[in-house]
């Protein structure tokens, strides 16, 4: 099994910018993609952004060209870059793991992104 902790979230205003974390513990071999997810309040959790173990990366329609995921193996660490942000962003942003499997690990505690003014 795989841990996850988010990190990274916070308050910003249009336009801004804010990169956030993800930490993977635990049987990191297991994982063949992370992906990192949305939920705003009263909507479903949708997806945002995913990147396999071998770098290929898919976004949301609604993040692509603003929105940039990235790993680095070493740390065992996802990133989210995000750019541009939009009040339509506000969310709380979880991770997840796909395992080779085709099984997903539990979610994480999330981290709340706000963009406002």
């Amino acid at each position: 099994q795989v841990q996850l902790v988010e990190s990274g979230g916070g308050l910003v205003q249009p336009g801004g910018s804010l990169r956030l974390s993800c930490v993977a513990s635990g049987s990191i071999f297991s994982i063949y993609a992370m992906g990192w997810y949305r939920q705003a309040p009263g909507k479903q959790r949708e997806l945002v952004a995913t990147i396999t173990s071998g770098g290929r990366t898919n976004y949301a329609d609604s993040v692509k060209g603003r929105f940039t995921i990235s790993r680095d193996n070493a740390k065992n660490t996802v990133y989210l870059q995000m750019n541009s942000l939009k009040p339509e962003d506000t969310a709380v942003y979880y991770c997840n793991a796909e395992y080779y499997s085709g099984s997903y690990s539990g979610w994480g505690q999330g981290t709340q992104v706000t963009v406002s003014s």
